[in-house]
């Protein structure tokens, strides 16, 4: 029933048409230089213009005021289940997301729902469930046909069963655990999960329908495998050496740090809050925040991802992540390059949204204030333009 009542939730815009923002400050995520005093025209869900002309007879306006448009969050790395998180998201300014997990396949179904015209959640990139040793029991509800493989995947060609029961259902990127995880008191995220051959194989079978493979990866080993197999991004990496950020560099791969769900793990409440993860926090957070640093220094595309599931509990989103990016070495704009451009570069989106830019996809946020002067007001979402549609106005008082 709750589902029922959030897809009938209206949007405050009518699709179609004219929409005009003007007297508008732009960070468009590509340039290394603002916008000052233009007006952008969206038509028909695209961005038309970027300019000084004045706007067309019978559009709908937004006068700004000086306040700052950017493109929506383009958030790499979330694990949004529903559609109450996928709201929750959008409110905070994501419009477009890659699900690195999700049960029964919730994020294949969000993505489709946006892609249909309804404007209140984020478009997404689905993984749908992990490619790990022990696969979520929920796994098998969706995959009977899987159901051998309960005890335990290994071995090349079971790999390759799972990833292509993924493919078959739609996903848009493969995930799979190069190293156990970092979030549950009883893992070790430095410990390998998965041999050479079995990443190999993982993209070697993802590769037969164009899609990549994210690797979450904290250990160094693990990682190193997951770049010489061909992975696109290595997740969290908070243990890499030098030798695999320059592998990395190297290839292209790109690097999601997560570095703000690390600060969740120290801090009280949030998606994380037990003792034995703080304990755990204290020493991976100085190490995540120092491979950030040597990745920004060595060059390492860096994308920004929350690893959160925008729940009740959730305390994160992807300005405290950009704001991570920036201390790591970033300037102010390349952190929002990061969240933007950069990140939807690495989904495969980069043709059609992470910019303001004409022709894309109208995906757009609106600020108080010049985060290049105050990188905190990045926090302050006053409008969300989400497909060409409103999807949140806080300027109408």
């Amino acid at each position: 029933m709750k589902t029922i009542l959030l897809i009938c939730l209206p949007v405050l815009a009518q699709p179609g048409g004219v929409l005009v923002l003007k007297n508008a400050n732009v960070i468009d995520g590509l340039a290394d230089q603002p916008l000052r005093n233009v007006t952008v025209v969206v038509k028909d869900s695209r961005i038309e213009s970027i300019g000084t002309a004045a706007a067309p007879a019978g559009a709908t306006e937004i006068d700004l005021g000086g306040r700052w448009v950017l493109p929506g969050w383009v958030d790499a790395h979330v694990h949004i289940n529903d559609l109450r998180q996928a709201r929750t998201a959008l409110l905070s300014g994501v419009t477009t997301a890659r699900s690195m997990g999700a049960s029964h396949f919730s994020d294949i179904g969000i993505g489709e729902l946006n892609r249909g015209g309804f404007a209140d959640a984020p478009d997404m990139v689905a993984a749908g469930y992990h490619v790990r040793p022990q696969p979520a029991e929920e796994m098998f509800i969706d995959l009977p046909k899987l159901i051998d493989l309960r005890g335990r995947v290994a071995g090349t060609a079971a790999v390759r069963r799972m990833v292509r029961a993924l493919l078959d259902r739609g996903v848009g990127v493969i995930k799979i655990m190069a190293t156990e995880r970092g979030g549950l008191p009883d893992t070790d995220p430095r410990q390998r999960v998965f041999t050479d051959e079995d990443l190999g194989a993982a993209v070697d079978e993802a590769a037969t329908r164009r899609i990549p493979v994210a690797a979450h990866a904290h250990g160094d080993e693990g990682a190193r495998a997951a770049v010489r197999a061909g992975v696109k991004s290595i997740e969290h990496g908070t243990y890499l050496s030098d030798d695999t950020l320059t592998l990395m560099k190297s290839r292209g791969t790109y690097f999601v740090p997560t570095i703000a769900t690390v600060v969740d793990l120290v801090e009280p409440g949030g998606d994380y809050d037990n003792a034995l993860l703080s304990i755990r926090g204290r020493g991976m957070l100085p190490r995540v925040r120092e491979t950030s640093a040597r990745a920004v220094k060595m060059g390492v595309r860096m994308v920004a991802g929350t690893d959160t599931g925008y729940g009740p509990a959730s305390s994160r989103r992807m300005p405290d992540e950009i704001i991570e990016l920036h201390r790591a070495g970033l300037s102010v704009l390349q952190a929002i390059q990061a969240a933007t451009s950069t990140s939807a570069e690495l989904l495969g989106v980069g043709g059609r949204t992470g910019a303001v830019k004409p022709g894309l996809e109208a995906d757009l946020i609106v600020i108080e204030r010049d985060p290049v002067a105050d990188i905190t007001a990045l926090h302050d979402v006053l409008v969300v333009i989400n497909n060409g549609k409103v999807a949140v106005n806080r300027l109408v008082r």
